[in-house]
């Protein structure tokens, strides 16, 4: 198969390149270094990268930002920041992407465990990860030519367990492994419209 995985040089990514580099062709997306460079929030710029690497087999997207601060200190701009990246930004990869696609083809988001469990500082990035959740129910009763659409949802993830522990108190570290094993079932699958939760 040939595999787009923008974000591959992210704390997940890193680990899901890894895996799939193993048996298929992979091409790394990262908005300032990898095979080829993308900025999800620009349409314009997903259309460039996409022209780059012709047709594919899968996409997987790990990547998105989203504000994160307390709730009266958030701005109206500051949640464009989540809506434009991290939840328009996937849905323009689907929009985009599915012109990229072979026939039964998958493209696999990633929100996380905010959309079900937020915590404090976090009601932008809950909002968003939430309307992805959505949007993938919604989308996969239209798409043409067999193509699949899933999300990836984990919770704190090992790799990033010391830097996150104080932001989600109480949450057990999923392991790496069972988050990789997300992202296989979702492209190597016949999954379709699901969430794929992981937790420890």
């Amino acid at each position: 198969m040939k595999i787009l995985i923008i974000g591959g040089n992210g704390t997940i990514g890193k680990k899901v390149v890894s895996n799939f580099k193993n048996k298929d062709e992979v091409i790394i997306a990262g908005r300032t270094n990898g095979d080829v460079t993308v900025d999800i929030s620009s349409s314009d710029s997903i259309k460039e990268m996409f022209e780059k690497t012709g047709k594919l087999d899968a996409i997987i997207c790990i990547a998105g930002e989203a504000k994160w601060a307390k709730f009266n200190d958030l701005t109206e701009e500051d949640y464009y920041i989540g809506l434009k990246s991290k939840l328009m930004g996937q849905v323009n990869l689907v929009r985009i992407g599915q012109n990229y696609l072979n026939p039964k083809g998958s493209i696999t988001l990633t929100t996380g465990v905010l959309a079900t469990s937020p915590v404090v500082q976090t009601t932008s990035a809950a909002m968003v990860n939430g309307g992805i959740h959505s949007f993938v129910k919604a989308v996969v009763l239209e798409i043409e030519s067999g193509l699949r659409v899933n999300v990836v949802s984990s919770d704190m993830v090992e790799d990033a367990y010391e830097k996150y522990k104080d932001v989600f108190p109480g949450h057990n570290p999923v392991p790496m492994s069972k988050v990789v094993n997300a992202y296989i079932k979702s492209v190597k699958g016949k999954g379709n419209g699901e969430i794929i939760h992981v937790s420890a």
